[in-house]
């Protein structure tokens, strides 16, 4: 009987495909190398001790009853509960949260701490692996009900699915999930900190992501899209077309209008991909980003400061990443650019595992 259970999740960066995963639209994220390791080891007794090591943090409850709580300790609790809810049979364990992604940078540190918690409390509890979707569905009600992020699956999946020097085109209608090459050909892809700190549901820094609500933020905007369908009489924006938003009041319209152009988006930048054109590329990541600005308004002064940063070492594209209202800039550049200070050099690499 195995003692101990070692599980890694990355994060993620979002090539395109922004505010669309909740509206049953299209995206193509790519798993990243940094990520979440959660060490579990088997307790005697029906307890978690959970200890986040960079923010010398801990937390002890029983495994039949966790309670809602703040911060990283609702990911945790939110774990046991979801699994156990899914007629998994947990043994009490002591898990050790360590990582190496920066909370509210839109890495998506949130979802790589969910995925993580799960696969290593399934492994020392010998229940055997769930199929991806399933636990990205999982570890998405983990961030819906137990920490408040109404979040998607984009990150979930990405997480558990990416493989190394691939994108991945979700299409969150059917929940289908294709690979798509990502070939830089000597271009470089990176994460430049804006220095704001975002959360999907405002937060705590390290190794948890994030809990409670953010004023204006990333729920208001899932709510205004699903103001906007009910309105137009439809189940998603997917359903809408551009004709379709003339008779919708603002702002909604404009949320609405962001939807439905950055799905075209994602689909254009999986031609020019696999055409090898990353120019084109370029041009859709700012006006990805134009959209998120204007139509979306998840941007802020020091997020535009910071593309303008980017564009200013030969980027040829960037753009706002994640929820918004803060966190990183994404911006691709030619191999003969100087990477900013602080930028970080992301590539594609492979989803959640065990260690």
């Amino acid at each position: 009987m195995s003692t101990q259970a070692v599980a890694f999740a990355p994060g993620r960066v979002n090539l395109i495909g922004e505010h669309t995963d909740y509206n049953r639209g299209l995206a193509l994220p790519f798993a990243i190398a940094e990520g979440i390791t959660v060490r579990a080891t088997r307790l005697d007794g029906e307890r978690i001790e959970a200890f986040a090591a960079d923010l010398d943090a801990h937390d002890v409850f029983a495994l039949a009853a966790p309670q809602i709580a703040a911060g990283w300790r609702a990911f945790v609790r939110g774990a046991v509960a979801e699994l156990a809810a899914a007629g998994i049979e947990l043994v009490g364990a002591r898990l050790e949260i360590t990582g190496s992604l920066p909370a509210g940078s839109g890495l998506s540190s949130s979802a790589a701490l969910a995925v993580a918690l799960c696969l290593a409390l399934l492994a020392v509890s010998e229940a055997g692996p769930l199929e991806p979707l399933a636990l990205a569905q999982l570890c998405s009600r983990i961030e819906n009900d137990w920490v408040g992020a109404r979040t998607g699956l984009l990150d979930q999946l990405a997480s558990l699915c990416g493989r190394r020097d691939q994108a991945l085109r979700i299409d969150f209608a059917s929940l289908d999930v294709a690979l798509v090459p990502l070939a830089l050909d000597g271009y470089m892809l990176v994460t430049l900190d804006s220095g704001e700190r975002h959360s999907h549901a405002a937060g705590t820094a390290g190794t948890a992501g994030t809990a409670g609500t953010e004023p204006g933020g990333y729920n208001e905007r899932h709510a205004e899209c699903a103001r906007a369908c009910r309105l137009l009489g439809i189940d998603s924006l997917r359903d809408a077309t551009l004709e379709m938003l003339a008779g919708l009041p603002e702002p909604l319209a404009a949320r609405a209008r962001h939807v439905l152009t950055e799905n075209a988006r994602v689909e254009q930048t999986v031609v020019a991909l696999r055409g090898g054109d990353l120019r084109r590329v370029g041009a859709l990541l700012d006006a990805s980003h134009a959209s998120l600005r204007d139509d979306f308004q998840v941007s802020t002064p020091a997020v535009e400061r910071t593309a303008e940063r980017l564009r200013a070492a030969g980027a040829i594209g960037a753009r706002i990443m994640g929820g918004g209202f803060g966190g990183h800039v994404l911006g691709l550049l030619p191999a003969s650019a100087s990477i900013p200070d602080g930028a970080i050099l992301v590539e594609p690499s492979d989803g959640a595992r065990l260690l």
